[in-house]
């Protein structure tokens, strides 16, 4: 693939990733209990890869031809948004409980973190529209590669980004109780709007 196309598809990427959203709230929320971030961005992470290979196997388009598929998808992926967004906002993460909580773990965060985006209908349509426009048909490269190496290059940006969210809030809110309160609450409200938007966008 050209350089200048992968150039094009990685702008157009980090537009995606530094737009503040479920996955920036669940980084922060991360962020706030410690020593989980890594484990929350690599489950996120995942979610994003298997979008990639869904597009790249040509199941995306199937779907896509289904509107009760897809009605399905989003109504299952704004159902867990709500509830880890109302969690938030009604328990919102303190910097001081959150370095060793009760039956939180690396794999827990990580599973959930592959549910904030993996469940994302969002990502999933975005994907969809957006791998193919910089694939070429006329390349050396089977079209199913070419969308893997354009999926990688944004598992990059999002590893940067996302990690740096998470621990930009540690930094910040760590010693920040009454602000880490408040942020915890934002986010969760970032959560819940989300998922209403997709649930809107399904009504009309």
């Amino acid at each position: 693939m050209a350089i200048s196309v992968l150039t094009a598809f990685w702008a157009v990427s980090m537009l995606f990733v530094i737009t503040p959203g479920a996955d920036w709230a669940y980084a922060i929320s991360a962020g706030m209990r410690g020593r989980w971030v890594m484990p929350a961005v690599a489950g996120m992470l995942s979610g994003h890869f298997l979008a990639t290979l869904v597009v790249a196997a040509g199941v995306g388009s199937l779907l896509a031809g289904h509107p009760l598929a897809l009605t399905l998808l989003t109504l299952a992926g704004c159902s867990y948004l709500l509830w880890l967004g109302g969690n938030l906002l009604l328990n919102p993460a303190l910097p001081a409980a959150g370095q060793g909580g009760e039956g939180e773990s690396g794999s827990r965060w990580a599973l959930k973190g592959f549910c904030v985006s993996g469940l994302n209908p969002k990502v999933f349509l975005l994907f969809l529209a957006l791998l193919p426009q910089f694939t070429d048909p006329q390349s050396s490269w089977p079209v199913p590669l070419q969308i893997l190496l354009l999926g990688l290059v944004h598992l990059c940006s999002s590893l940067v980004i996302y990690s740096l969210v998470g621990y930009g809030a540690k930094a910040v809110l760590s010693t920040r109780p009454g602000a880490a309160k408040l942020v915890g609450r934002v986010s969760g409200v970032a959560m819940i709007t989300v998922a209403l938007g997709l649930i809107a966008g399904q009504i009309n």
